[in-house]
C-alpha cells in the first residue's frame, strides 16, 4: 500500500479560506443560508469553515447543523453493518439556502441520501453541495459541486484520505493505493 500526499497543511488552509470567501460572494451575510455538515466526515470541514466566516471574515451569525444519512443510503441494507451518527439541526430549513458540506465527493450516493435526509426537516428552498474533494472520474449519479477545494482524478482502488488536526497531527489530503 503506498501513500501520496495531495494536499498539505497550508494548501489545506489556503482552499479553505477561498472556499468561505465564494460562500461570502453568494451569500452575503447568511440571514437566509445555513451549513449542512454530512455526518460523519463532513462535520470537521463544516465546524472549520463557520469558524472561517465568524472569526476572521466577521460574518455575525451562521447555522451550523450535522446531518446523519445512515438510513437514506441506497446501500443500507446490503449485509455490512453501518453505525448511524447524530443529527444536530436545531433551526428550520423551511424555506432556506441550504449549503451541503463533505470531505470527499466521490459516486454521489451520499449526497444522494443528504437530499432525502434534509426532507425531515423541511423544505428547503435552494441546495448547493460544498465538497474539498471532487472525484470528477467516480461518479455514478449526476452530482456536481457548486463549491470545490480540488479536483482530484484517482482511479477506483486509490482511496482519498481528508485529515484534520483536530483528529490527526496536521490537516492534510492523501490518496492511498492498495
Amino acid at each position: 500500500m503506498s501513500q501520496k500526499t495531495l494536499l498539505t497543511s497550508t494548501e489545506v488552509n489556503i482552499i479553505l479560506h477561498r472556499l468561505a470567501c465564494q460562500l461570502i460572494e453568494n451569500h452575503l451575510d447568511f440571514t437566509n443560508t445555513v451549513l449542512i455538515g454530512i455526518q460523519p466526515r463532513g462535520t470537521q470541514l463544516a465546524s472549520r469553515l463557520k469558524q472561517i466566516l465568524q472569526e476572521e471574515y466577521n460574518v455575525p451569525t451562521v447555522a451550523l447543523g450535522f446531518l446523519d444519512i445512515t438510513f437514506f443510503r441506497d446501500d443500507f441494507r446490503r449485509g455490512e453493518t453501518l453505525e448511524a451518527n447524530k443529527t444536530q439541526i436545531d433551526f428550520l430549513v423551511e424555506n432556506k439556502k441550504v449549503i451541503f458540506i463533505d470531505d470527499v465527493l466521490y459516486t454521489g450516493r451520499s449526497i444522494n441520501a443528504a437530499l432525502s435526509a434534509i426532507q425531515s426537516f423541511g423544505r428547503p428552498s435552494e441546495v448547493e453541495l460544498l465538497v474539498l474533494i471532487d472525484r470528477r472520474f467516480s461518479r455514478h449519479l449526476p452530482i456536481q459541486p457548486d463549491y470545490r477545494g480540488r479536483q482530484v482524478d484517482a482511479i477506483n482502488n486509490e482511496k482519498v484520505i481528508v485529515k484534520w488536526k483536530e483528529t490527526s497531527e496536521e490537516d492534510s489530503v492523501v490518496i492511498i493505493t492498495k
